[in-house]
């Protein structure tokens, strides 16, 4: 896998159990601080769904 840039949220500066994404031309890849060797890879339409989902309450986070 190539080399990554990863981003967290600002709400989430300590890096304690914080989700974390890198945006690559053809794929999103989705972690967790507590486990970054557990990447899921998406597609950009997978991950624009996720985050309409998670933006529309449809997850109980």
């Amino acid at each position: 896998m190539e080399n990554l840039h990863w981003k967290r949220p600002e709400a989430c500066p300590d890096g304690n159990s914080c989700p974390e994404v890198s945006i690559a031309p053809d794929a999103v890849y989705v972690r967790s601080s507590l486990l970054p060797d557990a990447i899921a890879q998406l597609t950009p339409t997978e991950w624009r769904d996720l985050v309409s989902a998670i933006r529309a309450g449809e997850f109980d986070v």
